[in-house]
């Protein structure tokens, strides 16, 4: 069964906002004691949320479709409906969010970091709340506004100090299985590791973790072998440390050859892997030919700038000086990097931004925008008095002017929303509308003001 999965998509579906209520206050002797409807809650919010405790994307692997509560509807005397809880996914550190087509939506490191996903729609409002001067007693609530559905591809960069890299049967998981208490699947043969492993190593008063990466191999970043799958999980650690088969069956394969292919396949995958700090770790020194082999180039290795280490992952020799390299480095990074924060996205609008766009595409008009979009969402086109409300707030806004100006005439097909979901109706303008049009003067003002807008209210 699989234990470890570091990709996953979800289909996250935030909350339907409920319904707003119309209702008239009745008791007697005030048979219209007028509105008292109240507005629907907000949906729930699909939030993920950074717990340490989880180190693998499996629970999403085998449930991904998530599915936040909706808010209630309103109820009469002025009753609001309960907003829903969020549902919140936990997910390890070192998850990166993306769309589906590779746009970093949030990358999350620090635990307790939390993201929302996919937003809960507003409740809509309750014919109270819609009440004004010149509308004293409204036949019609606002609907809910549907939440967003969201999909996303979740992927798993393990958070480690250290990670040990090379060729598959090099040794990696006997070092971490003799480093620390973690125990990997050891076998002779190629590929044995199928998934990273995390070991705990505690050196000096201090722990640190160490990642024991799959096997790669050359051609490792453009996907053969495991390399593709497993080699983001290098992108994170603070130092690397290469384990080198030194007594390998391979007669055309050496140590610096191995170094030299594993080195290229890091910088090709991630240039910036070229600056992360770096140990030699000449493995297999308990048998002859491979200590006779690690002696032969420990000294080209050094007098290429590395650190290197003879050590033997079986008889543990050499574990305890090349542990105490690898927290030297470590301690290092922790000092010059401060500690991961959750970074925050600002995007903020344009001070022109009027909200809305509208695009003439041959005898169509489509208005595009998220405030006439919600609006199109909350209206009950079965109800005719909600239905003029909302062609006053879209005169309000401006999209009736800017219809006219693109040439649209009394009868046009106008639509408002994305193609795979919009409302399409035969435009009617306004009689205010149409004089603000003819209007010359530029402070002449003929489209009525209303009250805040719903999405304000809520």
């Amino acid at each position: 069964m699989t234990s470890f999965i570091d990709r996953v998509v979800i289909h996250a579906h935030g909350g339907d906002g409920g319904n707003g209520c119309a209702s008239i206050h009745r008791e007697k002797f005030k048979p219209l004691g007028g509105p008292d409807g109240g507005n629907g809650g907000r949906g729930a919010d699909v939030v993920l949320l950074v717990d340490p405790g989880i180190n693998s994307l499996l629970d999403l692997h085998h449930h991904p479709h998530r599915r936040a509560g909706h808010g209630q509807a309103g109820q009469g005397s002025h009753r609001n409906g309960a907003g829903a809880a969020d549902l919140v996914v936990p997910v390890p550190p070192g998850t990166v969010v993306q769309s589906l087509d590779g746009e970093v939506l949030a990358d999350l490191v620090t635990p307790g970091q939390t993201f929302v996903l996919a937003a809960g729609g507003h409740g809509g409002l309750g014919n109270a709340a819609l009440a004004t001067r010149r509308r004293k007693a409204p036949g019609f609530a606002l609907l809910g506004e549907p939440g967003d559905e969201v999909d996303a591809v979740l992927e798993l960069k393990t958070v480690a100090d250290v990670g040990l890299i090379g060729y598959p049967s090099a040794g990696k998981s006997s070092l971490v299985s003799a480093l620390s208490a973690a125990k990997p699947k050891i076998a002779d043969y190629p590929f044995t590791t199928l998934a990273p492993h995390l070991g705990v190593v505690a050196a000096g008063g201090t722990t640190f973790t160490v990642a024991d990466v799959p096997g790669l191999i050359p051609g490792a970043s453009q996907g053969k072998g495991l390399g593709h799958e497993f080699l983001r999980h290098v992108q994170r650690c603070s130092a690397l440390v290469h384990v080198i088969d030194c007594a390998t069956f391979e007669t055309e394969r050496n140590p610096l050859a191995d170094l030299d292919v594993i080195e290229a396949e890091l910088v090709s995958y991630d240039p910036q892997l070229a600056q992360r700090p770096r140990l030699v770790a000449l493995n297999k020194v308990d048998i002859p030919d491979g200590r006779e082999m690690a002696a032969m180039v420990a000294d080209q290795l050094r007098e290429r700038g590395y650190e290197v280490h003879l050590i033997s992952a079986v008889s543990h020799e050499g574990l305890k000086e090349l542990t105490y390299a690898m927290l030297r480095i470590v301690l290092a990074q922790r000092q010059a990097q401060p500690e991961p924060e959750a970074r925050v996205i600002l995007r903020p609008k344009a001070t022109d931004d009027a909200g809305f766009e509208v695009r003439k595409q041959g005898d169509i008009f489509r208005v595009i925008g998220q405030r006439p979009q919600r609006w199109v969402r909350q209206t009950d086109f079965g109800n005719e008095e909600a239905v003029r409300y909302l062609g006053d707030r879209l005169a309000k806004l401006g999209i009736e002017h800017r219809l006219a100006e693109l040439g649209a005439v009394e009868g046009s097909t106008v639509v408002i929303g994305p193609e795979d979901n919009a409302v399409v109706f035969d435009w009617m303008p306004s009689i205010e509308d149409e004089a603000a049009i003819v209007e010359t003067d530029d402070t002449a003002e003929t489209v009525e003001t209303h009250d805040t807008d719903a999405e304000d209210a809520t």
